[in-house]
């Protein structure tokens, strides 16, 4: 009942941590008179797109106006902002798993989070927030805002993993494909497409784990030291993925490379071809234009077997050339 209830006010999940890894959930009407017992963390999930969400950072949250302009504006790069007061504001991007949606198309979170507090802002359901509730349920959740924003950020890292994987393994395929077979083509279409899918994703994930190594220096008091090494953990993970990112978007200029020279030499052994067939041809040409010309003293002309001797005469004209060429290679 709490999330129906919650949805008319933009708040799509709101939850109390016991310090524990568990969390109870709280619905819109109990945050106003909500008092929150040692150890404890309101960590509140909103649709940014929805007016009373808009309304209540700006009049009741307790955010700052500079907070909430960053928090609400239309476009964002991954960053990480500390603000006074020992408070923090995130811009994360995770991956668009939504159905029809172009997973390079990143999800964009904008979280502000303080000792106590993490309050989360999302445009387009992210399946990242859901894998981190099923962990509260289950009673294994994060114990603190620290903990929070770690995992939230570590299962957005997981869903950019399989997607790495996937564009590698299509060029996988493709290089096969193409090593397997001489002749064979790579599929020009879907090596762009996987070029352009590659450029997407390190557009944000570049930032990110700029994001991640800041976070692993923080000095903020409320985010535990022993969290930093996850952190760190986070920024080789991004680092890794980013160099597969590379690494794909090389080996696609290889393919297309491979695609361009195989092209050119086809290109080269019809060219040749033709102009075989022209060089077999062009003493013919002469030689019947020859014959043909309105004129006196063309031999055969009146004799019954002159057409017969021309053929004969092209016949031995085209072998000879054929032989020719055969000498020198060239067929």
């Amino acid at each position: 009942m709490h999330e129906e209830d919650n949805a008319q006010w933009g708040l799509v999940h709101g939850f109390v941590l016991d310090g524990r890894g568990g969390a109870q959930a709280v619905a819109r009407e109990q945050l106003d008179a909500l008092q929150l017992e040692e150890g404890q963390s309101l960590w509140l999930h909103w649709d940014r797109s929805h007016p009373q969400t808009q309304s209540w950072l700006r009049h009741d949250s307790g955010l700052s106006e500079f907070a909430c302009d960053l928090l609400l504006e239309e476009n964002t790069r991954p960053r990480a902002l500390p603000l006074p007061d020992d408070e923090l504001l995130l811009f994360l991007r995770g991956v668009n798993l939504n159905p029809g949606a172009e997973p390079e198309d990143m999800v964009s979170v904008r979280i502000f989070a303080d000792a106590q507090r993490v309050i989360s802002l999302r445009l387009r359901p992210l399946r990242a927030t859901e894998d981190l509730i099923e962990r509260l349920q289950a009673g294994k959740g994060p114990r603190n805002a620290s903990e929070l924003i770690l995992q939230l950020s570590d299962y957005l890292t997981d869903k950019v993993e399989d997607l790495v994987t996937g564009l590698s393994d299509l060029v996988d395929g493709q290089e096969e494909q193409v090593d397997g077979n001489e002749r064979s083509l790579p599929d020009h279409g879907l090596l762009l497409h996987i070029r352009r899918r590659a450029a997407g994703l390190r557009r944000f994930l570049s930032p990110q784990r700029d994001i991640y190594a800041q976070l692993t220096r923080s000095q903020l008091p409320w985010l535990s030291h022993e969290d930093s090494l996850y952190w760190n953990e986070l920024n080789n993970r991004l680092l890794r993925y980013l160099e597969e990112l590379e690494l794909t978007r090389e080996r696609i200029g290889l393919l297309l490379e491979t695609e361009n020279r195989r092209l050119d030499v086809r290109m080269n052994h019809i060219m040749f071809r033709f102009g075989i067939i022209t060089c077999i041809f062009l003493p013919m040409s002469f030689v019947t234009g020859l014959l043909g010309i309105n004129v006196g003293g063309i031999p055969g002309a009146e004799s019954p077997y002159g057409f017969l001797i021309a053929c004969l005469l092209m016949v031995l004209i085209g072998l000879g050339q054929w032989l020719l060429f055969r000498r020198l290679r060239w067929v």
